[in-house]
């Protein structure tokens, strides 16, 4: 493991408690890309220092503390502009990165699939291009003419080219893959799967409801940033209905910029669901901020005007402080009792039948593949069979732009 020291700004917007929490969240990332924080400092200032983010005094205070420990890194809790890193770097010797290179970090360590590598190779791309250095005869170029005579291109030039080739090297293969998970889309709009996606804070425990809904054996750990790359399962409803659940990357507080644009073609996933299940961990002292940050990110993302049932997460670790949100659809559990899933997959199944249309048909017995049609396709509540007829009478739920729906419809009207 790494050793580490953390550095944090605070700033007259930040309340005590909020700046504690993210100082703790950056701990906490640390941890998950396998550094260990020897000890964390931190300042109160107006501003951050143009030159160095933190002010002089405190500064050789760092120095000190970096000759005592010897830290291999030193991590600011914040983005450290071009120019900090240099002044930093000069003052310095053990390696100085910002919270947005630690969460790449965490990124490529996670990444599986080839689309999850791309995207987070273009973030560190994007995020490298400003903050490639070089000074003095090394920017000198061979030219024509009096003052543009050198020794030729740069090492530095020549990086910043072949970033440049790279960067549109890989949103031309990005494009590629997007298109292909359209299609993937439309084809699941076309069978009109109903969709769900999980949503939530990184670390809520959205991959292990996930895995007791549908199975799937994701990878789950009490570590930020477990799931990078979507995955999609089927799960089966009380009734025998089949909806598709979605589970995402988790959010995070001040997450870069780069990174919401390298995954918003992952994230997009969200944008087609038919309902929204938000997961929070209620054992958070912090929950309140962690579901701010996930609704903000989602209105950025377009989604509005979509069901959304709130799932607090972790019922048996909640501190008393715990307070949920009363305006909305909500369901306090824990996702590793088997009663409070079962709760739950009823409390989606009654969300989706809000969502949809009543009936009650009656079906001769020979037509055994409508009936398999409606157990797969429609919330089915009650099936009852009648001798003297030899038919099923039928009743439940279905969408009224569904094909099945013209059939049913025809149906109801005898």
């Amino acid at each position: 493991m790494e050793r580490v020291i953390l550095v944090g700004c605070q700033l007259p917007k930040d309340d005590d408690q909020a700046f504690f929490y993210s100082m703790d969240e950056l701990a906490s990332l640390t941890k998950t890309a396998n550094g260990e924080v020897l000890v964390s400092l931190t300042q109160k200032r107006e501003r951050v220092h143009p030159a160095t983010y933190i002010g002089k005094g405190k500064l050789e205070e760092l120095v000190q503390l970096e000759e005592e420990l010897e830290p291999e890194i030193i991590i600011f809790n914040g983005e450290l502009a071009p120019s900090q890193n240099r002044n930093l770097s000069k003052i310095l010797n053990a390696r100085i990165i910002d919270r947005t290179q630690l969460i790449l970090d965490i990124f490529a360590q996670r990444a599986k699939s080839k689309e999850g590598k791309l995207q987070v190779e273009l973030a560190q791309l994007q995020y490298l291009l400003p903050r490639l250095g070089g000074k003095g005869v090394e920017l000198s170029r061979l030219g024509g003419g009096i003052g543009t005579r050198g020794p030729g291109e740069t090492k530095l030039e020549s990086d910043r080219r072949h970033i440049n080739r790279r960067i549109v090297d890989i949103k031309t293969q990005l494009t590629s893959i997007v298109s292909h998970r359209e299609r993937y889309r439309e084809r699941r709009k076309r069978n009109q799967a109903f969709q769900l996606s999980l949503v939530g804070y990184t670390n809520a425990g959205k991959s292990t409801i996930f895995n007791r809904l549908t199975e799937a054996g994701t990878f789950e750990e009490n570590l930020l940033f477990a799931t990078l790359d979507p995955t999609t399962r089927k799960v089966m409803m009380p009734s025998g209905f089949n909806a598709l659940l979605t589970d995402t990357v988790g959010f995070i507080q001040d997450l870069p910029t780069s990174l919401v644009a390298a995954f918003r073609s992952t994230l997009e996933e969200v944008t087609e669901a038919d309902l929204i299940l938000h997961v929070v961990d209620s054992s958070s002292p912090d929950h309140v901020n962690h579901e701010k940050t996930v609704d903000k990110l989602l209105k950025e993302l377009g989604v509005e005007g979509v069901p959304v049932l709130t799932i607090y997460n972790k019922k048996d670790q909640t501190t008393e402080g715990f307070t949920p949100a009363y305006n909305q659809e909500i369901l306090h559990i824990s996702a590793l009792d088997p009663m409070d899933i079962t709760l739950l997959i009823n409390k989606i199944e009654s969300l989706i039948k809000v969502q949809m249309e009543p009936y009650h048909i009656v079906v001769p017995s020979s037509e055994g593949k409508m009936i398999a049609q409606l157990k797969q396709e429609t919330v089915l509540s009650t099936m009852e069979f009648t001798e003297e007829t030899e038919s099923y009478e039928l009743q439940g739920y279905y969408f009224d732009n569904s094909k099945l729906a013209s059939v049913i419809q025809q149906r109801m009207k005898k």
